[in-house]
C-alpha cells in the first residue's frame, strides 16, 4: 500500500490560484496512476484529475483548461495545479493511488478503482 500526504490547500478569492501537493511513500508507488478527488458536505467524492503511469492525464470536465497534474517522480510527488478558481471548486481534495500495476496506464476516473487515500486538504473559495 501506499501513504499519501496532501499539502497545499488554503483559502482563496475567485479567479485565485492554489497547487496542491501529495506526498507519496510506500513500495512500487512511482508506477501507480494517481488521482485528486473532490468532496463537499453531503455529496458524493468526484474525481477530478488523474496521471497514468506514462504520463498520459485526464481530467474532469469541470476543470479542463483550469487545472494541471503533474508528478515529480524523484521526489515521489504528484501535484495540483488550481487557476481560475471558482467558488464550486470549493471541497476538501483528496489524493489517491491505484495500487494495481494492471490498471497503471488506464484512464478512468472512479473512485471505486483506487486503492490508497490521503486525508484531505482543504480548497475555499470565495
Amino acid at each position: 500500500h501506499v501513504q499519501l500526504v496532501e499539502s497545499g490547500g488554503g483559502s482563496v478569492q475567485a479567479g485565485g490560484s492554489l497547487r496542491l501537493s501529495c506526498g507519496a511513500s510506500g513500495d512500487g508507488h512511482s508506477r501507480y496512476r494517481m488521482g485528486w478527488f473532490r468532496q463537499t458536505p453531503g455529496k458524493e467524492r468526484e474525481g477530478v484529475a488523474e496521471i497514468a503511469s506514462d504520463g498520459r492525464t485526464n481530467y474532469a470536465d469541470s476543470v479542463k483548461g483550469r487545472f494541471t497534474i503533474s508528478r515529480d517522480g524523484v521526489k515521489n510527488r504528484v501535484f495540483l495545479q488550481m487557476a481560475s478558481l471558482k467558488p464550486e471548486d470549493t471541497a476538501m481534495y483528496y489524493c489517491a493511488a491505484d495500487s494495481s500495476l494492471t490498471r497503471a496506464n488506464w484512464l478512468l476516473l472512479e473512485e471505486r478503482f483506487y486503492t490508497d487515500w490521503g486525508q484531505g486538504t482543504q480548497v475555499t473559495v470565495s
